[in-house]
């Protein structure tokens, strides 16, 4: 399978601009709240790349999502020996790796003899020549958003049966789950904003963790390339590399807006594409909130 995205825009060099400026899309108006000691939104990880846990967050029944089951993250190629001993001790069970092909190769997990989670990822390729910068036109920061905007909703369909996988492992209880991606944003922002939306957890509360990445991306844990994809975004313009990489509420909402928009609203599409039936929702819910 080849997809024509940009999820692997990060990776072509475009992290070595973004350390020197940092992302500024839209603020957090209201920031996610992070706990202290164990109950720590970013996880302490010298070589974690914005690997978050889903814990905290208030659902609209009054309920709370528990700490150390959910997580999110980019690429885990960094981790030391030593985050490896934190994440086994968080007893991490399931890993769900939504990284192509190409992005897994060049950027391995080397998990510890022991201390492997199950990984499950598909195989496929990674194309992003539909985003790159075309000959005589110099794209704008108006033109990546609204590419990104049209971009999102796409995620839906091409990694649904990555979504509807990982689902039924929390489903089956096997969790802790971590899910991941290369920056932890595009595949990974639609999956956290999917699992949060199923735990009833307000959209606005959802859309504020998708923006947490702004916050904790680290670009210098990147591995960058020097192919000629790459420095072809090496010489996008800063705001359109930063349209690009951010993460932009218009993103997310776009795929909000496909969910609202199906038959039966948000419940609806959980069910028609996601095959989550209404014990199903009351099952997770009752498994990993409280």
């Amino acid at each position: 399978m080849r997809i024509p995205t940009s999820f692997r825009v990060i990776g072509l060099a475009v992290a070595a601009a973004a350390a020197a400026v940092p992302i500024a899309a839209h603020s957090l108006h209201q920031a996610a709240p992070v706990a202290q000691g164990e109950n720590a939104r970013l996880l302490p990880l010298q070589g974690g790349q914005n690997f978050r846990d889903l814990g905290g967050y208030r659902t609209r029944t009054g309920r709370t999502v528990r700490w150390g089951v959910l997580y999110r993250s980019g690429s885990m190629h960094f981790l030391t020996p030593a985050d490896f001993d934190y994440l086994a001790r968080r007893g991490i069970r399931t890993v769900c790796d939504f990284r192509a092909t190409n992005e897994r190769n060049n950027e391995p997990v080397m998990w510890p003899a022991g201390k492997a989670p199950r990984v499950l990822a598909d195989d496929y390729a990674m194309d992003t020549s539909a985003m790159a910068p075309k000959p005589g036109h110099a794209p704008t920061a108006a033109d990546a958003r609204a590419t990104m905007t049209a971009t999102y909703p796409a995620l839906l369909k091409q990694f649904n049966g990555q979504y509807r996988r990982m689902f039924g492992e929390l489903l089956a209880g096997r969790a802790p789950l971590a899910f991941n991606c290369t920056a932890g944003k595009d595949r990974t922002g639609v999956a956290a904003a999917l699992i949060l939306t199923a735990l009833e957890v307000p959209r606005e509360t959802v859309i504020q963790d998708y923006l947490l990445t702004n916050k904790y991306f680290d670009p210098r844990k990147v591995v960058q390339s020097d192919d000629q994809a790459s420095q072809a975004w090496r010489k996008l313009p800063m705001d359109v590399l930063k349209a690009y990489m951010a993460a932009d509420r218009d993103y997310i909402e776009a795929v909000f807006a496909v969910m609202d928009k199906h038959r039966g609203g948000v419940p609806g599409y959980l069910k028609d594409e996601l095959g989550l039936r209404p014990a199903d929702l009351a099952k997770l819910r009752t498994t990993y909130t409280r």
